[in-house]
């Protein structure tokens, strides 16, 4: 019989594998959500799981654990989409054959700001409350709260400009 988990502030990796366990597919959501595509989100989840282990000495303290996951998949979901070079419609994170049918959601989105777009996956996506994206991101909840309502502003503009 398995033990409940309890997290702790320092981070283990018992606290890893019970954090990738209970919250895949959320951290799945939010890559491929960012990425645009199933194959490299699942990449990113996995990446940024491996950073986490061979850098779990890093890890201060500072907040829960998986914040710091959290803070991890967004760095390496960042960096792979410096590396790599993709056309607007298809970086969206609408990946599935019924979501194709919206192209201007799909253009709005991929035209918000990055960190916009992080935020509002963050909350959408990986279901994050405003607290845990400040967290993730090292920011105030309120930044959090602006940030996401410029955002949602911006898309009901666009979409508005779009059925006119």
């Amino acid at each position: 019989m398995t033990q409940p988990h309890h997290e702790t502030e320092t981070g283990s990796i018992v606290d890893i594998e019970a954090i990738y366990r209970e919250h895949y597919s959320r951290f799945l959501r939010f890559a491929v959500a960012n990425l645009g595509d199933v194959e490299p989100g699942r990449e990113a989840v996995h990446d940024a799981f491996v950073r986490a282990i061979r850098s779990l000495s890093d890890f201060r303290g500072e907040g829960r654990p998986e914040s710091w996951l959290w803070r991890i998949l967004v760095n390496v979901c960042t960096a792979e989409k410096r590396r790599r070079v993709v056309p607007i419609e298809d970086s969206s994170p609408l990946t599935s054959v019924d979501d194709r049918e919206w192209p201007e959601i799909r253009a709005a989105i991929a035209s918000l700001p990055e960190r916009q777009k992080t935020i509002l996956f963050l909350r959408h996506y990986a279901d994050l409350d405003y607290d845990q994206i400040g967290a993730v991101l090292g920011i105030a909840r309120g930044t959090v709260a602006a940030t996401l309502n410029t955002a949602h502003t911006r898309l009901r503009t666009v979409l508005g400009e779009v059925r006119r």
